[in-house]
């Protein structure tokens, strides 16, 4: 059970850092922004926080199990 939250965990936040951008240069994040629509950009917003969000609340869990 632990092993699945740490999974799930894991892949909630890298799939957060891609949706949201945090691993490219400040030049491709430049020419990102300058490339997509409002509404594009609201999308990857909302999914990169979302997954974000489920990433961290299952690493907490996870401490949670492996302390308890």
């Amino acid at each position: 059970m632990l092993q699945a939250f740490l999974i799930i965990g894991i892949i909630g936040i890298v799939i957060s850092g891609v949706f949201l951008g945090v691993w490219t240069s400040g030049q491709q994040q430049r020419a990102n922004y300058h490339s997509e629509t409002t509404v594009h950009r609201s999308f990857r917003t909302k999914i990169g926080l979302f997954s974000g969000l489920l990433g961290l609340v299952s690493l907490g869990i996870a401490a949670l199990l492996f302390y308890i």
